[in-house]
Protein backbone atom coordinates (compact mmCIF):
# COMPACT_ATOMS: atom_id res chain seq x y z
CA UNK A 1 0.00 0.00 0.00
CA UNK A 2 1.40 3.44 -1.17
CA UNK A 3 1.72 6.12 1.87
CA UNK A 4 1.55 9.78 0.89
CA UNK A 5 2.21 11.97 4.23
CA UNK A 6 1.86 15.87 3.44
CA UNK A 7 3.24 18.12 5.77
CA UNK A 8 4.30 21.98 6.09
CA UNK A 9 0.89 23.28 6.54
CA UNK A 10 -0.36 25.89 9.26
CA UNK A 11 -1.58 29.38 9.79
CA UNK A 12 0.35 32.41 7.61
CA UNK A 13 -0.54 35.57 7.43
CA UNK A 14 -1.80 36.85 3.84
CA UNK A 15 1.22 38.02 1.96
CA UNK A 16 2.70 35.08 3.27
CA UNK A 17 4.82 31.76 2.13
CA UNK A 18 4.33 28.21 3.02
CA UNK A 19 6.08 25.26 1.46
CA UNK A 20 4.50 21.77 1.78
CA UNK A 21 6.03 18.88 1.38
CA UNK A 22 4.70 15.58 0.19
CA UNK A 23 6.78 11.89 1.02
CA UNK A 24 5.89 8.68 -0.67
CA UNK A 25 6.70 5.53 0.86
CA UNK A 26 7.83 4.15 -2.62
CA UNK A 27 9.18 5.57 -6.00
CA UNK A 28 7.48 8.35 -7.09
CA UNK A 29 8.69 7.90 -10.75
CA UNK A 30 7.10 4.86 -11.45
CA UNK A 31 3.77 7.15 -11.28
CA UNK A 32 2.34 8.81 -14.09
CA UNK A 33 1.69 12.39 -12.42
CA UNK A 34 2.14 13.50 -8.86
CA UNK A 35 0.16 16.71 -7.68
CA UNK A 36 -1.30 18.63 -5.27
CA UNK A 37 -5.27 19.49 -4.56
CA UNK A 38 -6.75 21.61 -2.48
CA UNK A 39 -10.33 21.61 -0.61
CA UNK A 40 -12.24 24.62 0.85
CA UNK A 41 -15.13 23.97 3.36
CA UNK A 42 -18.48 23.70 1.01
CA UNK A 43 -16.37 23.25 -2.61
CA UNK A 44 -15.25 20.89 -4.76
CA UNK A 45 -11.45 19.39 -4.62
CA UNK A 46 -9.75 20.96 -7.13
CA UNK A 47 -6.28 20.63 -8.89
CA UNK A 48 -3.87 23.16 -7.62
CA UNK A 49 -0.92 21.85 -10.02
CA UNK A 50 0.81 18.77 -11.01
CA UNK A 51 3.76 17.53 -12.38
CA UNK A 52 3.18 14.81 -15.53
CA UNK A 53 6.91 13.39 -16.79
CA UNK A 54 8.95 16.51 -15.58
CA UNK A 55 6.64 19.47 -16.94
CA UNK A 56 3.90 21.11 -14.69
CA UNK A 57 0.13 22.44 -14.87
CA UNK A 58 -0.69 25.24 -12.85
CA UNK A 59 -3.94 26.09 -11.99
CA UNK A 60 -4.37 29.61 -13.18
CA UNK A 61 -5.71 30.73 -9.66
CA UNK A 62 -2.12 30.19 -8.16
CA UNK A 63 -0.16 30.83 -11.04
CA UNK A 64 2.82 33.01 -10.43
CA UNK A 65 2.72 32.59 -6.79
CA UNK A 66 2.65 28.77 -6.00
CA UNK A 67 5.34 26.38 -7.64
CA UNK A 68 5.87 22.43 -7.57
CA UNK A 69 8.70 20.41 -7.52
CA UNK A 70 9.48 16.83 -6.96
CA UNK A 71 12.98 14.96 -5.64
CA UNK A 72 13.18 11.88 -6.85
CA UNK A 73 15.79 10.64 -4.84
CA UNK A 74 13.90 11.75 -2.03
CA UNK A 75 10.20 9.99 -3.54
CA UNK A 76 9.33 13.81 -2.29
CA UNK A 77 7.34 16.55 -4.05
CA UNK A 78 6.96 19.98 -3.05
CA UNK A 79 4.30 23.20 -3.06
CA UNK A 80 6.22 26.55 -2.57
CA UNK A 81 3.34 28.78 -1.92
CA UNK A 82 4.28 32.79 -2.14
CA UNK A 83 1.54 35.58 -1.72
CA UNK A 84 -0.63 33.92 0.05
CA UNK A 85 -4.42 35.28 0.36
CA UNK A 86 -7.21 34.34 2.39
CA UNK A 87 -8.85 32.40 -0.53
CA UNK A 88 -6.27 29.83 -0.87
CA UNK A 89 -7.48 28.66 2.85
CA UNK A 90 -8.17 24.97 2.24
CA UNK A 91 -6.98 21.42 3.05
CA UNK A 92 -4.21 20.17 0.94
CA UNK A 93 -3.82 17.31 -0.50
CA UNK A 94 -1.52 15.86 -2.09
CA UNK A 95 -1.72 13.09 -5.21
CA UNK A 96 -0.10 10.03 -6.83
CA UNK A 97 -1.48 9.17 -10.14
CA UNK A 98 -1.09 5.24 -11.55
CA UNK A 99 -0.48 4.86 -15.32
CA UNK A 100 -3.36 3.91 -17.34
CA UNK A 101 -6.35 1.54 -14.86
CA UNK A 102 -3.62 1.92 -12.05
CA UNK A 103 -5.24 3.41 -8.93
CA UNK A 104 -4.61 6.85 -7.72
CA UNK A 105 -3.33 7.51 -3.99
CA UNK A 106 -4.16 10.28 -1.62
CA UNK A 107 -2.35 11.97 1.37
CA UNK A 108 -4.73 12.66 4.47
CA UNK A 109 -4.40 16.54 4.34
CA UNK A 110 -3.01 19.46 5.84
CA UNK A 111 -4.52 22.59 6.64
CA UNK A 112 -3.56 25.93 5.24
CA UNK A 113 -4.96 28.58 6.94
CA UNK A 114 -4.24 32.30 5.44
CA UNK A 115 -5.95 35.37 7.70
CA UNK A 116 -4.63 37.72 9.46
Amino acid sequence: QVQLVESGGGLVQPGGSLRLSCAASTNIASFYAMGWYRQAPGKQRDLVARIISGSTNIANSVKGRFTISRDNAKNTVYLQMNSLKPEDTAVYYCNAKGWGVSPDYWGQGTQVTVSS
